[in-house]
């Protein structure tokens, strides 16, 4: 399986979620929060910046399942659902990933066609990597 590949900028990104956290990058002199991190805030130009926490609640905005042909590691496991999340504090901000029926469950562990754009759902972390699960009502 492919693993993300840490910049220097989205490092703290992928150590928060190491520790089963999503944080976002701010910038420390306007406040605003920017996803992919970058050295330099869009809007002012500064290039002091912070973490902040986020809730890890959001919406899925968009998905796609991926059937076959895939990489070889992936065939095996589809189809299976890629979802972009925007983010409930911050609906600008918008992140990738599966949804998955619980921490730590195999792509594919929720069926393809309960996927929709709109639904409420929730961050959760495994091996240090951001997943998404349905938010319960």
């Amino acid at each position: 399986m492919l693993r993300p590949v840490p910049d220097t900028d989205g490092a703290p990104f992928w150590e928060y979620a190491a520790q089963g956290e999503l944080r976002v990058q701010a910038c420390a002199a306007c406040g605003e929060l920017r996803f992919p991190p970058r050295p330099c805030c869009p809007h002012c130009q500064s290039f002091e910046s912070a973490w902040r926490p986020m809730s890890g609640r959001g919406r899925v905005w968009s998905y796609v399942v991926a059937h076959p042909p895939l990489l070889p590691d992936y065939a095996a496991r589809a189809p299976y659902d890629v979802v972009v999340v925007e983010l409930a504090e911050a609906p600008r901000i918008r992140l990738v990933g599966n949804l998955v029926a619980g921490a730590g469950e195999p792509l594919g562990s929720l069926p393809p066609e309960s996927v929709r754009i709109g639904a409420r759902v929730r961050a959760v972390f495994h091996d240090g990597l951001v997943q998404w699960v349905p938010e319960r009502p």
